[in-house]
């Protein structure tokens, strides 16, 4: 089977750097997986990699569709499974680099059979619940048929509750059992999945840091521009973190201050929800910063710790 390595971990944790010294000493190329990368224009408040900061490595997925595309993850996961089998015939390893769980999952999980048990009225009735009576009624369901999905969904993500429902409506089994009869690691992958994680007040300073760096370096400019050519806060892609507040600022209803406070909130909020999803994955090799020297360090560790995974595979 090819092999797959994974680095992945929360915004502002550091995973760029790595990823290009893992590259180098892996003879790999990358394959983004962030959600805001896949912009053209969209550079500053993305942190997207640039041409210095990739060092020669190879990387795709970044700047492939407009702002004003949707994009979806089965669209990701094929372009992306493409460009695997691209670098894999070049003989070199195909990395998948970023902190977008859901575009990681589309590769590594086996979900083509739930093609098949799908129930569409059933979701809309749902759905509709969920506006009308809100999404804790829905999230309740759960607690009589599937405690474990319960216990492991927040009400927020409504999306899961309503397949755990769903699966268990046409199935009669939890979604835990149909996921494992019907083998989700079945993959053509021998999956190195890596994830940095650092002290959680580190790693807040560091998003605060990134956020001011971001305003410092023209993120209100660049959204002024995206502005003139027509991009708006309905698009997909101007919803994103950053992006949002700085419209909001623009067209007059918060003040720059609190647009810069709500980003730094928001991206905090959002690395917490990341660490929470990459720890669903037993699959994950957790790498703690904290406990390295430098960068480098951090590098050899993982590089030492493939070697030794692909060993194990080979046995």
């Amino acid at each position: 089977m090819k092999d797959l390595f994974i680095l992945a971990g929360p915004t502002a944790v550091g995973k760029t750097d790595i990823s290009i010294k893992l590259a180098k000493k892996l003879n790999g190329e990358i394959v983004s997986a962030d959600s805001m990368q896949i912009y053209k224009h969209m550079d500053i408040g993305s942190a997207k990699v640039t041409r210095e900061e990739m060092c020669g490595v190879k990387h795709y997925m970044i700047d492939i569709v407009e702002p004003s595309e949707s994009f979806n993850v089965m669209r990701y996961k094929n372009m992306a499974q493409h460009y695997i089998d691209e670098i894999v015939k070049k003989q070199k390893l195909p990395m998948v680099v970023g902190g977008t769980g859901l575009y990681i999952n589309s590769l590594i999980f086996n979900y083509s059979f739930t093609e098949a048990c799908v129930d569409k009225n059933y979701r809309t009735y749902l759905q509709n619940a969920a506006v009308k009576k809100g999404r804790e009624y829905v999230h309740d369901l759960l607690k009589e048929v599937d405690i474990k999905s319960y216990e492991k969904l927040y009400p927020n993500d409504l999306k899961r509750v309503i397949r755990a429902l769903e699966v268990y409506k046409l199935t009669g089994k939890t979604i835990g059992q149909f996921n494992k009869e019907n083998n989700i690691y079945d993959i053509p992958y021998n999956i190195y999945y890596f994830v940095l994680n650092m002290d959680r007040e580190k790693l807040y300073d560091r998003i605060n840091m990134r956020v001011d760096i971001m305003i410092s370096n023209g993120l209100i400019d660049e959204v002024v521009k995206l502005k003139s050519m027509g991009y708006n806060s309905s698009m997909q892609s101007m919803k994103g973190i950053g992006y949002k507040e700085i419209l909001s600022y623009l067209d007059g209803y918060i003040s720059m201050n609190d647009a810069i406070d709500i980003i730094k909130k928001g991206s905090r909020h959002y690395a917490k929800r990341q660490l929470t999803w990459f720890r669903k994955d037993i699959r994950v090799n957790w790498v703690n910063k904290d406990n390295f020297k430098n960068d480098d360090a951090v590098a050899d560790y993982i590089v030492d710790r493939f070697y030794s995974m692909k060993n194990l595979f080979k046995s």
